[in-house]
């Protein structure tokens, strides 16, 4: 079993594990006082941690990580700069030792039939979806179906689904406000801070927030070429406790008919005959 981890030592240009704890926890915008209270650690000692006059054993690193809520990837950058071996895997999703989290992914993805659902990496990336997908890629440009597809890039790209979607400076400011948080929590620049770029540089307008919302969720509202306007709502739901970074990074987003039309829609086009 392969483990697969991003970064350098110190001595080739990793931060010191002081300052990357440090950095988280400015991130999540904790005092040192706060990050102690919430560790059960002295607040010394922890300032030792992250100035670098003390080393912290492996089991205070990853103590301080979970309460840093630092994603499983990034724990294991963290082990690798204090001097200790990383703890998580990162298995492919098509090894055999990942074929119960595929088998679950599947079952979930096809009873969601005739509904679309999908599921996605850390970068937004496609990873599988089911047959009634297609209610949103046949209305995309062929060449924002090759691999890797984004989705989020499907969504807003003016040759995607934002020329289809009736409320789309709405759904646009839904998906850039769900994205900023996961930018920011990343801990530093990357891919996803440049999707947000791009997201943001894609035309479509700034939304308009009601006085008084009309909607309990916010609904996609797209104009079917077929059927006129249909409505749909978005969930997300992620592995429980993951102690591997592919599990754990991994989200299937499920869509749900916001009306009975809709409903009707997709049962007609999409359930079994």
């Amino acid at each position: 079993m392969n483990v697969t981890v991003s970064g350098t030592s110190v001595a080739d240009g990793r931060a010191p594990v002081g300052e990357l704890l440090r950095r988280w926890r400015e991130l999540r915008r904790l005092t040192q006082l706060d990050l102690a209270g919430q560790a059960v650690v002295s607040a010394r000692h922890l300032s030792y941690v992250e100035t670098g006059r003390s080393r912290p054993s492996r089991k205070m690193v990853l103590h301080l990580a979970e309460r840093l809520d630092v994603p499983l990837r990034q724990r294991n950058e963290l082990l690798l700069a204090a001097g200790y071996a990383p703890l998580y895997t990162e298995m492919p999703l098509e090894s055999p030792g990942m074929a119960h989290i595929r088998d679950a992914l599947c079952r979930v993805l096809a009873g969601h039939d005739p509904y679309p659902a999908l599921v996605v990496d850390r970068g937004w990336n496609l990873v599988l979806s089911n047959a009634s997908l297609r209610l949103f890629t046949d209305l995309v440009a062929p060449d924002l179906l090759r691999p890797p597809v984004n989705v989020l890039r499907l969504a807003l790209h003016p040759r995607g689904m934002a020329p289809h979607t009736v409320n789309l400076a709405e759904w646009r400011g839904h998906i850039l406000a769900g994205l900023r948080p996961r930018v920011d929590l990343s801990g530093r620049p990357g891919p996803l801070a440049a999707l947000y770029e791009e997201l943001l540089s894609y035309p479509g307008g700034e939304p308009e927030y009601p006085l008084q919302p009309t909607n309990v969720v916010t609904p996609l509202r797209l104009h079917d070429p077929e059927a006129g306007e249909i409505a749909l709502f978005a969930t997300i739901a992620t592995f429980g406790a993951p102690q591997d970074i592919t599990a754990a990074e991994l989200a299937i987003e499920t869509f749900f008919p916001a009306d009975d039309r809709t409903a009707d829609v997709l049962r007609n086009r999409y359930g079994s005959r």
